[in-house]
């Protein structure tokens, strides 16, 4: 059993390194997707003056699921150009390191839902709901560092991106008279708009330049 469990973990690892350029090249537009997904999502939330932590927190879940449905649908086109397995091996390694932090942030969310109050116009102080995307932010990035493992390297830069950032902003609360509101979709345009999208801009045109090459 363990002799069979060591070749089955070997040859996922090869099948990872040996597919490592395929995945670099199908990160680049998953990247900018949720990066123009995450920086219209914010621009959008913060004029409609979607504030009070209710609506904040389902607003954000539904762009997740718009987010995560792209990225599907993108990973599974990819594979299918590519003639490969859609949820192989290696996929299910990958899924697995994202699984945890990402689990923990959407229990978080929903205890935060419901314990949060309703007030509308604001997401309380800086001791209150303004925590939670950097909160987010965190975990989000100690899932792609995990993943990082099993993919290129730059994605574990990429999660210490969020992760050194989403402390910092924590540690350094709401700035003395900005609106918590909007400090909320700074944070969440940011990271999750603005880091994603200059990835796959990164991603795009240094897989080009290599294709050139």
């Amino acid at each position: 059993m363990e002799s069979n469990w060591a070749a089955e973990h070997l040859q996922v690892i090869r099948t990872l390194m040996e597919r490592s350029a395929l995945y670099r090249r199908a990160l680049a537009p998953i990247m900018i997707f949720n990066g123009v997904v995450g920086l219209a999502a914010a621009a959008l939330g913060w004029a409609l003056k979607v504030g009070s932590p209710h609506a904040f927190i389902l607003y954000w879940a539904a762009v997740c699921v718009v987010a995560m449905t792209g990225s599907f649908l993108l990973v599974r086109r990819q594979a299918i150009k590519d003639s490969e397995p859609f949820w192989s091996p290696p996929t299910r390694r990958v899924s697995q390191a994202f699984l945890p932090p990402l689990a923990a942030g959407l229990m978080i969310g929903a205890v935060a839902w419901v314990r949060a109050g309703s007030a509308p116009g604001n997401l309380g102080d800086s001791s209150g709901m303004v925590w939670l995307p950097t909160l987010w932010v965190v975990l989000y990035g100690c899932a792609f560092h995990a993943a990082g493992f099993f993919m290129p390297r730059g994605m574990k830069v990429f999660g210490w991106a969020f992760v050194v950032g989403g402390c910092g902003l924590f540690a350094a609360g709401v700035p003395g008279g900005a609106d918590p509101l909007d400090c909320a979709y700074g944070v969440m345009g940011l990271f999750f708009g603005g880091l994603h999208l200059a990835y796959g801009v990164y991603l795009y045109f240094t897989e080009r330049r290599r294709n050139e090459t």
